[in-house]
């Protein structure tokens, strides 16, 4: 019978050596902060109200950034070590089945290797089962010493272990699986007698042996998933760790990326099949991009939804939109923010939409700005038009109809509505509505002044 699982992920630090205002467990990795990779890991081995994420600096930061997971959260009001962290949750967890306990900061740790030490423990009478592997220079990390029946006989932390100890490279990298029932039973017998008068999950191991229990070790090949991020420098590694994944998974599933090594895209990204992915280019975000598009070199798509057949020419950004199938963007194009694009519509260089809705078929092909805007179908929108969609104090909305034309260099003034099949001459400055059907001429007569230039020259000389 498979035990029940809970999960505590230690996401309490302050995270020192990272040198930042931002808590550790903050920080991105392949476009999730590196706690939601570890919390990715842990729902595989359960379900999310099973998992307790322990908080303490930039609690609420913490809370905020997950606040779409399920997850439960217990807070360590002070930093007083691991074991203080972990009994924080004593009153969330279950106290049957198996305990394991993450840290938050370590993101490349694989589904199949906690399923592994869930395994050994299930399997065994033993009290715990703690992840070991061994590195080249253990320097900072704690010994494990084990004894004759390759049990743990100990966890010697670096400033308390003798030069024979010091020499041992099986090390401790803190993650562990226990016995639920016999954590919380001896968890309160952890004390502070060390130099940092914390609470270390670590003493755990001499309780358990202590209370006629075995504490078993499970050595993992793969030092790298194991250990956590300290430094910007470790943070860059795993970032292009995850990327080349992220690429090589898109790749197998049909999707053409063009010099992956130069292109970003975001581990929630979704992408069709025989889309093609043009260098440079960064889709960031939880984008979903459809089959048969194309995205040209250097473009930025960022939490948007693009339909299939879109092609997006060079150097356009996108974000928080929804482009229709066979839509065309760009190049040198921008959709701010919130848009909605209908199929088939074209939106050309140097046009700008922000909370706009462009109808299907619609096309403003040229040196735009439409804001606040909703534009009808096959609507056509001229080169140098402007909706003044903001008076100093409110944003106002421009409404044009279906088959509507506006001539270049149009200026709209907000509120206003222009009706379906019009027409707006270029040049015009519009405030007032414009019937269906109707011309709307808004701008002053010419005026031509014959032979002004030759007096204006007669009076210079």
């Amino acid at each position: 019978m498979n035990p029940r699982i809970s999960v505590v992920v230690l996401a309490a630090g302050e995270g020192t050596r990272m040198k930042s205002k931002r808590a550790k467990v903050l920080h991105r990795a392949g476009g999730l902060h590196l706690v939601e990779h570890v919390l990715n890991t842990a729902s595989e081995l359960t379900d999310e109200e099973s998992i307790v994420v322990v908080v303490g600096h930039q609690a609420e930061e913490v809370k905020a950034a997950l606040a779409h997971r399920q997850v439960r959260f217990a807070l360590q009001k002070a930093q007083r070590g691991t074991g203080d962290a972990v009994k924080a949750c004593r009153d969330l967890l279950d106290h049957g089945g198996l305990l394991v306990v993450l840290y938050g900061d370590c993101p490349l740790l694989a589904p199949t290797t906690l399923r592994r030490l869930i395994e050994k423990q299930a399997a065994s009478d033993a009290g715990a089962t703690l992840i070991t592997t061994r590195l080249p220079d253990p320097t900072g990390y704690g010994r494990i010493v084990l004894d004759d029946l390759g049990n743990v006989k100990a966890i010697v932390e670096q400033k308390a272990a003798s030069p024979e100890q010091l020499a041992i490279d099986l090390i401790n990298p803190g993650m562990y699986c226990f016995r639920s029932d016999l954590l919380w039973k001896h968890i309160g017998e952890i004390g502070t007698n060390n130099p940092a008068r914390e609470y270390y999950l670590t003493d755990m191991v001499e309780i358990l042996t202590r209370a006629g229990h075995t504490v078993a070790a499970m050595e993992s090949p793969d030092a790298s998933e194991l250990l956590g991020i300290n430094t910007r420098i470790e943070l860059a590694d795993v970032d292009r760790i995850f990327r080349a994944r992220k690429c090589r998974e898109l790749m197998l599933a049909g999707v053409t990326i063009e010099k992956p090594e130069t292109v970003t895209i975001d581990m929630p990204v979704i992408i069709g099949a025989d889309t093609i992915v043009g260098p440079f280019s960064h889709i960031l975000g939880r984008t979903e991009i459809g089959e048969d598009c194309h995205i040209g070199a250097g473009c930025v798509i960022e939490s948007s939804r693009i339909e299939n057949g879109v092609q997006i020419a060079p150097y356009t950004l996108i974000a928080t939109s929804h482009v229709g199938r066979d839509a065309h963007l760009g190049p040198f194009s921008r959709l701010r923010l919130e848009n909605e694009v209908g199929a088939g519509a074209h939106i050309g260089n140097f046009v700008e939409l922000k909370k706009t809705n462009l109808g299907a078929g619609a096309k403003a092909n040229h040196l735009a700005y439409l804001g606040d805007s909703e534009i009808g179908a096959k609507t056509n929108i001229g080169a140098g038009t402007i909706t003044c969609n903001y008076d100093g104090v409110k944003k106002h909305r421009t409404q044009i109809g279906d088959n509507a034309f506006v001539g270049s260099n149009s200026t709209l003034v907000a509120p206003v509505q222009v009706g379906n099949d019009s027409y707006i001459a270029a040049g015009s400055v519009i405030t007032g509505p414009v019937p269906e059907g109707a011309l709307a001429i808004g701008r002053g007569h010419q005026v031509n002044k014959e032979g002004w230039v030759a007096k204006r020259r007669a009076k210079k000389s």
